[in-house]
């Protein structure tokens, strides 16, 4: 299905809303704008198989240019808003993307970089311009609202971290489809979630995420409308839900959090019966969270475990939940398999190992990490090459359940976003100060895991509130703020094997003492 269906069916028919400003983009300036921005692009010298780069904030605009894409046969690539303009470099180059979009409002970090990858040929900006860029509006505006004259669907390449600590593209293979051919997650849209046309779907998260981004895209390639939140507010949200008569939604436990604890009287005073089905996902979410949810907006919750590499999908819904309190859910198109970690065998239901997928259909293509083998190597079974796992631990009950219980490489999700230690352990040893660090994650009541560093200083008699703050503001500098510890704790000496290898769990583990799961 494509977005001209619906545009020539219901051409004012809104596509986005925006919560705050309450600019709408109908169906048929999504098409438009997508025909000429792909029009554009292709113009640039852009071709099938090759790559472009955005970051925006959630504006109006977000949607066509993954539009842009999807109808290009291109990969596109959206980056975090709140990257550092280094961070933003590096995935850009890493990429390979020959153009660069970004707006006004991001100026401050974007506007310096023009003219600094050679493999951008085209620097685009937003509601405005600075030196170094064109106006987005007019380069774009000038092209014809047609199809190119061969459309196919594109592909988005969004990063996660590689073994250095350094962000990987995650590159699905090119399909090489025709534009109108939906993608895997299309169709759980429509049959897990009933998703249509008729549907009212709200937003509240970063579009750049994987999760958003592909979810709201297939909302609109079946007809609904999307209410894109420019930011988080708990009592937004739930007004929201009443003006708009919101069906659909996704949210990160976090968000369950905020909105449990608004008092009684704003909490209670929207009406939120128009909710078929929340979807939950990014993070576990914990048990009491969970339940008091569902007691408040009843049996409407549905959660999913997976990840950006799209090589498996794990559902349960909230009577599923309700009967199996702390799982995620059971494979769908796939297959689990718990491993143990030093051997690779398999293992029997509630013994605790690595976790694997394999997909259902043999002839699904598997994943990789754009120019990082060796994570790619490491995301597969040593005898099996066709499972391959995130990096999570967990166990299957009697009744082929899965439950998280740990991560193998000790990712921190707070908030429902995904940090890799070691891009913050990379900047705090380069600290005069620092002799070693170990960066990990640590319980927070509200967004489920917060950044921790523990280090061994150079001399210990400086360790002390000083130091922290001076390590704090030092990594900051360097790495977006969410990526970097909000606290630091000091030892003597981190505990390491003669080889190197920095027994992490051990520190780790101190602060999860007491709780069944280390994850939450």
């Amino acid at each position: 299905m494509q977005l001209a269906t619906h545009a020539d069916a219901h051409p004012d028919k809104p596509a986005v809303v925006m919560a705050s400003s309450g600019e709408v983009v109908t169906f048929r300036q999504l098409d438009e704008r997508s025909m000429q921005l792909a029009q554009y692009l292709h113009h640039v010298g852009v071709r099938p198989g090759d790559t472009i780069a955005f970051c925006l904030e959630n504006n109006e605009r977000f949607h066509e240019v993954c539009w842009a894409g999807q109808r290009s046969g291109i990969y596109y690539t959206a980056i975090s808003s709140r990257l550092t303009a280094g961070e933003i470099e590096y995935i850009v180059e890493d990429s390979g993307a020959k153009v660069l979009i970004t707006s006004r409002a991001l100026a401050d970090t974007l506007g310096p970089l023009a003219g600094k990858m050679p493999s951008v040929d085209a620097y685009l900006m937003m509601n405005g311009t600075v030196d170094g860029w064109d106006s987005y509006e007019e380069s774009v505006g000038a092209m014809p609202a047609k199809p190119l004259d061969e459309e196919l669907e594109g592909e988005d390449l969004l990063y996660s971290s590689g073994t250095t600590g350094r962000p990987k593209g995650v590159k699905p293979p090119f399909r090489n489809a025709p534009y109108g051919t939906p993608p895997a997650v299309n169709m759980l849209c429509q049959l897990l979630y009933a998703l249509d046309e008729n549907s009212i779907y709200l937003s509240p998260a970063p579009l750049y995420h994987a999760a958003p981004l592909r979810f709201t895209r297939e909302a609109q390639r079946l007809g609904a409308t999307v209410i894109v939140m420019e930011k988080f507010d708990a009592g937004e949200y739930l007004r929201l839900v009443e003006e708009h008569h919101v069906t659909h939604s996704q949210v990160v436990p976090s968000m369950f959090v905020r909105m449990l604890k608004l008092p009684e009287e704003e909490r209670t005073k929207h009406d939120v019966s128009s909710l078929q089905v929340v979807i939950h996902a990014a993070a576990p979410c914990p048990v009491p969270v969970k339940q008091a949810m569902i007691e408040w907006w009843g049996p409407v919750i549905h959660e999913y475990y997976a990840g950006t590499e799209g090589n498996g999908f794990v559902a349960i819904n909230s009577e599923e939940w309700l009967a199996h309190k702390g799982s995620v859910g059971k494979p769908l198109l796939s297959n689990v398999h718990i491993c143990d970690e030093a051997t690779g065998e398999e293992l029997p239901p509630r013994e605790q190992g690595v976790v694997y997928f394999e997909p259902a259909d043999p002839d699904t293509p598997i994943f990789e990490y754009h120019g990082d083998e060796e994570k790619t190597k490491r995301s597969r079974h040593p005898d099996n090459p066709r499972w391959t796992t995130l990096g999570d631990v967990g166990y299957v009950d009697e009744d082929g359940y899965l439950y998280l219980t740990d991560r193998k490489d000790f990712m921190i999700v707070s908030g429902g976003v995904n940090i890799y230690p070691q891009e913050s352990e990379n900047v705090l040893v380069t600290h005069p100060k620092v002799m070693d660090a170990a960066v990990f994650g640590v319980p927070n009541d509200d967004f489920g895991e917060e950044v921790k560093a523990v280090i061994q200083p150079v001399d210990m008699s400086e360790a002390g509130p000083e130091l922290e703050r001076e390590l704090i503001a030092f990594c900051q500098e360097h790495l977006a703020k969410v990526k970097c510890p909000r606290s630091v704790d000091f030892m003597e000496e981190l505990p390491r094997h003669p080889t190197g290898k920095l027994y992490k769990r051990l520190l780790r583990d101190q602060y999860w003492e007491g709780r069944e799961s280390k994850i939450v």
